[in-house]
C-alpha cells in the first residue's frame, strides 16, 4: 500500500502521477462512451450530429481550463519548467496557467483542423464510405494520442535541458507560416501523393472493401493459399497516423513556443484532437467554406514564433499570457469568420455574377 502511494504521488513531468492517470482515465472514458454509446454500431455521422458531437468537445476542452486553474492554484502545480508558471504564484498562476491551456488549445484546435482537408481528400481518393470513415478515424486517433505522448515527452526533455531549443523552434515556426502564406490554397493531387503510394507498394491492398474489417484473409493470387491481405481502410488508417506524424511537426513545436510546461502541452493537445474526429464529418461537408482559414493559422505561426523572440523585451522574458492568447483568438477568429463572409454566396451565384 505505501508503495503504491508513494506511487501514485511522485512526480512525473512536473505533476504527480495521479494527475496524470486520472487525465488519462478521463480520455479513455470519453474514448469508451464515444465508440460503446453514440457509436455502437456502424452508421453514417450526418451534419448535425457532427456538430451536436463537436460542440460537446468543445465544451469539455474549454471547460477543463477551469481544471487547470484549480491545479495550478493550489499545491498541485507542481515544479513546472516554464517561467511564465514559475515567476508568479496562487491566484495569478492560475490565471496565466488557464491563458496557456486556451492559447494552447485554439492553436491545436486550428492546426489539427488542416488535418481534415488532406483526410477527406484520401477518404475520397480511396473511395471509403462514410459507414466506415468513423471507425478509421477513432482507431486513428488512439495512435495519435500515443505518438503525441512521445513526441511531447521528448520535447519536454529537449527544452528542460537546452532553452535555445525553443528559439529553433520559433524560426522554424516563422519559416512554416511563411511559407503556407506564400504557398496559399493549393489542393494537392493524391495520385501522386508520395506517403500514399508508398504505403500501396508495400502492402497488400486489396481493391474492395470487405465490411468494416482492416484485413482479410484471402487466397494468394500466385499459390493459392491464404494469406492477410490489407483493406483500404487499413490503408487509409496508416496514412491518418502519418499524416498526423507530419502534422505534429508544425503542432508540437507551436505548443512548445506557448508553453514549454508538459501537462499545459499534453491537455491542449489531446482534447483538441479528441473533438476532431466528431468534427469530421461537418468540416468535411463545408470544406470550401473555411478556404481563407490557412492564411490566418500562417500569420497565427508567425506570431507564435515571433512572440519568442519578443518576449525577451518583457519583464521575466516572457510575452504575457493574456496577449497571446487575445491575439492568437483574434487571428483565427478572423479567419474564420473572413471565410464564411467571403464564401457566403452558392459558387453557382457567384460565377453568374
Amino acid at each position: 500500500m505505501d508503495i503504491l502511494q508513494s506511487l501514485l504521488f511522485s512526480e512525473f513531468l512536473g505533476k504527480e502521477t495521479w494527475i496524470w492517470l486520472a487525465f488519462i482515465g478521463a480520455v479513455a472514458a470519453l474514448l469508451a462512451f464515444d465508440l460503446g454509446v453514440v457509436n455502437r454500431h456502424d452508421h453514417e455521422i450526418g451534419v448535425r450530429e457532427s456538430l451536436k458531437l463537436s460542440a460537446f468537445y468543445i465544451a469539455i476542452g474549454i471547460g477543463f481550463a477551469w481544471v487547470v486553474w484549480h491545479l495550478y492554484n493550489n499545491d498541485y502545480a507542481g515544479a513546472s519548467i516554464d517561467p511564465q508558471l514559475l515567476a508568479v504564484a496562487g491566484e495569478e498562476r492560475a490565471w496565466t496557467a488557464a491563458q496557456l491551456y486556451l492559447t494552447g488549445f485554439a492553436v491545436e484546435k486550428t492546426l489539427a483542423l488542416d488535418n481534415v482537408f488532406i483526410i477527406s481528400m484520401v477518404f475520397t481518393y480511396l473511395a471509403i464510405p462514410r459507414l466506415y470513415q468513423h471507425r478509421v478515424l477513432f482507431w486513428g486517433i488512439i495512435g495519435v494520442i500515443v505518438l503525441r505522448a512521445i513526441m511531447i515527452g521528448l520535447g519536454a526533455a529537449l527544452v528542460s535541458q537546452f532553452s535555445w531549443v525553443l528559439y529553433v523552434f520559433a524560426v522554424f515556426l516563422i519559416g512554416t507560416g511563411i511559407m503556407m502564406l506564400r504557398k496559399g490554397d493549393h489542393a494537392p493531387d493524391m495520385s501522386r501523393n508520395k506517403v500514399l503510394n508508398w504505403l500501396k507498394r508495400r502492402m497488400n491492398v486489396t481493391p474492395d472493401l470487405y465490411g468494416n474489417k482492416f484485413r482479410v484473409r484471402l487466397p494468394d493470387p500466385k499459390t493459392g493459399k491464404l494469406r492477410w491481405f490489407a483493406t483500404p481502410l487499413l490503408l487509409a488508417l496508416f496514412f491518418v497516423e502519418i499524416v498526423d506524424l507530419i502534422f505534429a511537426i508544425d503542432s508540437v513545436p507551436a505548443i512548445f513556443a506557448i508553453t514549454s510546461d508538459p501537462y499545459i502541452v499534453y491537455t491542449s493537445n489531446i482534447f483538441a484532437i479528441l473533438g476532431l474526429r466528431a468534427l469530421f464529418f461537418a468540416l468535411a461537408a463545408m470544406v470550401h467554406r473555411f478556404q481563407y482559414l490557412k492564411y490566418a493559422l500562417a500569420l497565427t505561426l508567425v506570431f507564435i514564433g515571433a512572440k519568442i523572440f519578443l518576449g525577451d523585451f518583457f519583464p521575466g522574458g516572457k510575452f504575457p499570457a493574456v496577449w497571446s492568447l487575445t491575439i492568437t483568438m483574434s487571428l483565427i477568429g478572423s479567419g474564420i469568420l473572413y471565410s464564411l463572409w467571403r464564401t457566403r454566396r452558392p459558387v453557382t451565384e457567384t460565377a453568374s455574377s
